[in-house]
This record gives structure tokens, sequence and C-alpha cells, in this order.
């Protein structure tokens, strides 16, 4: 998860070339700047960990989180119109968000 400024045209370059290097990593949006990675285990995990670490412009902040493969299978997706179907998200050993 990060949250990066765009203000300034130094800062959406900054954001894109941060936003570039996660889809090249590996990385998928869920929703606006929310992004995950699935990786076998946490050791696996730890190698994107550094990579976000390297990558991390120098104004924003960037979260990470583990999450299991349970607790990504039990997300809810809430909508708020009607006709709007819940979206399945898979199914994997470990997830990076």
């Amino acid at each position: 998860m990060f949250d990066l400024p765009m203000e300034t045209k130094k800062e959406q370059r900054a954001y894109r070339m941060f936003r570039k290097e996660l889809l090249a990593n590996g990385f998928v949006m869920l929703q606006y700047s929310i992004y995950y990675r699935i990786v076998p285990n946490r050791s696996a995990g730890r190698k994107y960990e550094n990579i976000l670490k390297r990558m991390i412009p120098r104004i924003g902040e960037v979260r990470l989180l583990y999450v299991s493969e349970k607790q990504f299978e039990d997300m809810q997706l809430l909508v708020g119109t009607k006709g709007h179907q819940e979206q399945v998200i898979g199914n994997q050993k470990l997830v990076v968000i």
C-alpha cells in the first residue's frame, strides 16, 4: 500500500516510476494504491521487501503487509451498487500486500 504525493511534475514522475517498477516485479493492482504479489513463503517475500525498500521514492510512504492464503481468501468485496459482482481474488500460499 502506498501514498505518494503527486502535486509537482517531479512527484508525478516518481509515482509513475514506482508504479512501473511494481508491475515489472510482478505486483498486481488490487485497487488504487494497493498492489499485491503472491509468494510461496515469507523468505521469498523478503526478496520483494528488499526490492521495495530500494524503490521507495524520497517523499511519501509505502506499507508492506504479509497476509496468509487463508486471510486473503477470506477477503470480502463490499460494493455500494447492486448488480456489481464480487471478485474471486485467488488461492495461493502467501500474499504480500
